[in-house]
């Protein structure tokens, strides 16, 4: 009997460190996003003219980006969270949203433009996004790095910087709703300057909250 109980109890202690890490990354974001979410609404705002963005193709080849970036980043990040996975070939697929930006410039370059590249890669709220992905990527990136250590990466220096990428990715969806840059040039250069900014956060905490 008393063995019976034994394995019953290691069954049970197995079954709730084998939680899913997508599971819990999965909740934590749905606890994440709205705090967020919350902080675009009561500093920033949605961009007055929003119903009228909607319909120009490059306001929504943002949102095709940052989500982008974010989905490819938690694929990846969820596969990490194992201690005997690897990253090769796994990283390809952070290729998808330089993909979508590069087609994305390539065809507003064959458009007729009002203004010179050099005024549309510098925008008009440039240093204002550089600052905001940031600020509104930190909710997310606790959660992720929370989420994360229900896993074992072997490298947790990269499943850091991904959770940045994925928090980035997520908070620039966000801030797209407000940024009236809408040229492919800027998103580039602020939205991957501020994404590098945040990737760097996560894989300086990545040793210190995901090591086990």
């Amino acid at each position: 009997m008393q063995t019976d109980r034994l394995i019953d109890a290691l069954a049970a202690d197995g079954a709730s460190r084998d939680k899913p890490v997508g599971q819990a990354l999965a909740a934590s974001l749905l606890v994440a996003l709205p705090v967020s979410a919350a902080l675009l609404l009561s500093t920033l705002g949605l961009r007055p003219d929003l119903h009228e963005a909607i319909s120009n193709p490059f306001f929504d080849v943002k949102f095709v980006v940052t989500l982008a970036l974010a989905l490819a980043a938690i694929i990846v990040a969820l596969h990490l969270s194992r201690p005997e996975a690897t990253a090769k070939g796994w990283r390809l697929l952070l290729l998808a949203p330089l993909a979508i930006l590069g087609l994305a410039i390539g065809v507003e370059a064959m458009l007729p433009q009002r203004s010179s590249a050099m005024t549309r890669l510098v925008g008009n709220n440039s240093l204002l996004c550089l600052g905001s992905i940031p600020v509104l990527a930190l909710p997310i990136l606790v959660a992720a790095l929370l989420a994360l250590r229900r896993g074992a990466p072997s490298r947790p220096a990269l499943a850091g910087a991904l959770a940045g990428m994925l928090s980035a990715g997520l908070a620039g969806t966000l801030y797209a709703a407000h940024c009236a840059d809408d040229s492919p040039l800027f998103v580039a250069t602020w939205y991957t300057l501020a994404t590098a900014m945040v990737a760097g956060l996560g894989a300086v905490l990545g040793p210190r909250v995901l090591r086990y």
